[in-house]
């Protein structure tokens, strides 16, 4: 550890250590002519040499250990680890407990894990799920920018993100056996089902209250809705339009503000809305598709609901097929490491501002407190 200096240039600023000298100095020449009625006619003698003589000394040091701070405030004098070159080693927990036995990291190395705060590697490995690529990210951006990184991965790396990393310095990259930890799969919710435009004797509601029954055994019996504000819809609810011709405008609004609607006829579709393929039988035809909506979602299910037309309503494994469509899973957040390897892009990350700077400028605010005292203090031998 030492002090450096992140602007050095700021140190220019001592020159101003020149003016208490001279103001102190000019000082001392201060002096007030008084005639005496008897002396006027003697003739003048030549002053005696006086050595040169400053007054007020704790005033002069003082104003000069202010400036001095002040010039090192403006330089940036900031705490620095001697050990800037010091080569980082970061390892990814998941790595095979052989395999890590067997590493041999030199010995001037820092090894790190590549966790929340950086942790030394004498302490015991982080087991939840980490954000690894943010956490590389975040630690090239800290280190000194002479020092060499090496990073060690499990071949199944994670959790990423859409992309490869891109950090400021070329990495050591080493694959060894192993696999990221992983935080156990949060359950997919599944909808809660509420007809809608459907008579009470439609085919389509035995079909929904199979799937209701499916997919929340928990919540009593199908509710049948006319108008979004007859009842409380709750978030995660799945409305099925089973009427045909237009939607009324106000279920269209209430999807606009976050809600989903499932369409089951051709013909209740807006024309104006472009809808994708999320689900196709073995023949390519579309089965389900769907459509952004303001906040919310179209759903349209192409084949209709019901089940004396449609055989595949009847199959075991429907209701949890569409629950997968309607209610995907997150995509994987592991990776191949070998294939995950950071790319190198020259970049000037911003110095943080140093720890000295709020002590140093305490420090100057006392000073100049004292130096207004001792300047307008009453003094013995001041000037008047």
């Amino acid at each position: 550890m030492g002090l450096s200096l992140l602007f050095p240039l700021g140190l220019a600023a001592l020159a101003s250590l020149l003016l208490p000298l001279l103001i102190h100095l000019a000082r001392r020449q201060e002096s007030r002519l008084t005639e005496f009625a008897a002396l006027r006619w003697l003739r003048a003698q030549p002053k005696p040499r006086q050595r040169i003589r400053i007054d007020e000394w704790p005033l002069l040091l003082v104003r000069l250990l202010l400036l001095a701070l002040i010039a090192l405030l403006m330089a940036g004098l900031a705490w620095r680890e001697h050990d800037a070159r010091q080569p980082r080693v970061l390892v990814s927990p998941g790595i095979d407990a052989a395999a890590q036995r067997a590493l041999r990291l030199p010995a001037e190395a820092r090894v790190q894990w590549l966790a929340p705060g950086f942790p030394a590697i004498d302490t015991p490995a982080p087991a939840a799920s980490q954000p690894v690529a943010s956490l590389l990210r975040e630690f090239d951006a800290t280190m000194p920018a002479s020092a060499a990184l090496t990073v060690i991965v499990p071949a199944t790396w994670g959790a990423v993100d859409a992309q490869r990393p891109v950090l400021s310095r070329a990495v050591d990259w080493q694959v060894l056996p192993g696999s990221s930890p992983m935080a156990a799969k949060m359950p997919v919710a599944m909808p809660t089902l509420v007809a809608v435009g459907l008579a009470a004797s439609a085919p389509e509601l035995r079909t929904l209250r199979a799937l209701h029954a499916a997919w929340q055994p928990q919540a009593g019996a199908l509710a049948t809705v006319e108008a979004p504000g007859e009842r409380t819809l709750p978030p995660g609810t799945l409305a099925v339009w089973g009427g045909h011709g237009a939607v009324p405008a106000m279920w269209l609004d209430w999807v606009r503000q976050g809600g989903e609607l499932l369409l089951v006829s051709a013909d209740a579709w807006p024309a104006a809305v472009r809808s994708q393929a999320e689900w196709r039988d073995d023949g390519g035809e579309i089965l389900l598709a769907s459509a952004a909506f303001g906040r919310g979602r179209l759903w349209q299910w192409s084949q209709g609901l019901d089940p004396a037309r449609v055989p595949r309503l009847l199959d075991a494994r429907f209701p949890a097929e569409l629950a997968q469509h309607l209610r995907p899973a997150s995509p994987p957040l592991r990776t191949v490491a070998a294939d995950f390897a950071p790319l190198q892009q020259p970049v000037h990350w911003p110095t943080p501002p140093p720890a000295l700077l709020p002590g140093l400028a305490l420090l100057i605010a006392l000073l100049f407190a004292l130096e207004r005292w001792l300047a307008t203090s009453p003094r013995s031998g001041a000037p008047a």
